[in-house]
């Protein structure tokens, strides 16, 4: 995945120790085609091959909401508006493929479709396409998580783990 320009020259200071990241997962849904219920969109990730929603880091200065929309439309071709927040969270430290630590305080966003066709927009997804809540492709549970969460819209914010 590319490394935003701020990170970057963060990373230049700091190296490969932990930083602190804010970030969005959009959980984009819309009505099924066959009128069947709920569609959730997902992309193929270029880094690992694996299904998730749409994610991003969010840009110093920007909302997190304007994070989701545009993550949407750069990774899926697809403009989206943000329903809601429905989840914040801290997540465990990772490490990158290039030896980066970094742990995210992750906003996840209740979302719907407005208008696009799903489609690769950048070079951080290999494919974008809608899949129906009961036909999700195999997927880490945290994203799994994230979905089943924005699909229930709690009425409170649902806050840690």
């Amino acid at each position: 995945m590319p490394i935003p320009p701020y990170v970057a020259h963060l990373r230049t200071m700091v190296g490969r120790e932990l930083l602190w990241m804010p970030g969005v997962t959009a959980v984009v849904l819309r009505p099924a085609v066959d009128g069947s219920g709920e569609e959730v969109l997902l992309i193929r990730r270029t880094d690992n091959g694996e299904w998730t929603p749409i994610t991003g880091i969010i840009d110093p200065g920007e909302d997190p909401h304007v994070t989701a929309e545009r993550e949407a439309l750069e990774e899926a071709s697809v403009v989206i508006a943000v329903d809601r927040l429905v989840w914040v969270s801290a997540e465990p430290p990772v490490t990158h493929a290039n030896g980066d630590l970094a742990q995210y305080l992750n906003h996840t966003f209740r979302c719907r479709w407005v208008s696009g066709d799903a489609a690769p927009g950048d070079d951080e997804a290999t494919a974008a396409a809608w899949f129906r809540l009961d036909e999700l492709p195999p997927m880490r549970g945290h994203f799994l998580d994230r979905i089943a969460c924005a699909v229930e819209n709690p009425r409170d914010v649902r806050l840690g783990p």
